[in-house]
């Protein structure tokens, strides 16, 4: 993949097809953005899990468009090379209408792509944003929107027959509409990979096994920035949390 091209869907597409590994991570402000676009990231999420790790909600639930468009206008500020992809909020894609309404709202905040939580039950949505010119990406396994409706519990999907069919037939939804990437959060990883070699689309896993086209993290879960949770699946790769408290406390003693 050229350095100096910018990433397009189609240029996810080809990395499927290359077996190129696909890495991504979410970016809510221009420093980020910037600093993941420098280091080579393909894919940038602005991603609604914003509510938990910038602004203190308990999930993503209380998330509203017009935060999302606040965050995603300070990504985009970074001009990156990566694909920008804003996530819609709850609550804002419930007819293919508003659907439509809400994904114009991001990508004129700066977004080239949309992402949304569902298959083939949100499949007009997902036309209709498509036929408005705007790409989408889907997301299937563990839904936090509906975290609340399976009372606060992040379950791992695909653990028995009906789960296994019903992502299946969600994933065939989502390859007919011919989206370009589909996120498969906690999905148990045999029916990851299986989507992965079924379906066109390139599969961004997140605690869903190696075998997906590639991977996606919460980037403070990464960096060790948001210190008081980090899901099971994530090993931090720095501690950035701690040193914070302990660079504070010695230029605190120093005065």
């Amino acid at each position: 993949m050229d350095a100096a091209t910018k990433v397009t869907p189609d240029t996810l597409r080809a990395m499927k097809a290359a077996r190129q590994r696909i890495a991504a991570l979410t970016a809510y402000d221009y420093p980020m953005a910037r600093l993941l676009d420098e280091a080579g990231i393909p894919i940038l999420l602005v991603g609604d899990s914003l509510g938990m790790v910038v602004l203190g909600y308990p999930d993503t639930t209380h998330v509203t468009l017009a935060e999302m468009e606040h965050h995603i206008r300070a990504a985009a500020r970074a001009k990156p090379r990566a694909l920008l992809i804003g996530d819609l909020p709850y609550r804002s894609y419930e007819t293919p209408e508003q659907a439509v309404a809400s994904a114009q709202r991001l990508v004129a905040a700066g977004a080239e792509a949309v992402k949304a939580e569902g298959g083939r039950d949100i499949l007009p949505q997902i036309r209709a944003i498509q036929a408005a010119g705007i790409p989408f990406m889907g997301h299937l396994g563990m839904l936090p929107q509906h975290v609340l409706e399976e009372g606060g519990k992040y379950r791992i999907k695909g653990k028995d027959d009906a789960g296994r069919a019903k992502l299946f037939d969600d994933a065939a939804a989502l390859a007919e509409a011919n989206v370009f990437a589909v996120v498969l959060e906690l999905v148990t990883p045999p029916v990851a990979k299986e989507i992965t070699a079924r379906f066109p689309f390139a599969t961004i896993g997140i605690g869903s096994g190696p075998d997906c086209d590639g991977q996606i993290l919460v980037t403070p879960d990464l960096l060790g920035a948001f210190p008081w949770f980090t899901p099971k699946f994530v090993q931090p790769k720095l501690r950035v949390g701690e040193d914070v408290r302990r660079v504070v406390r010695e230029w605190a003693a120093s005065l």
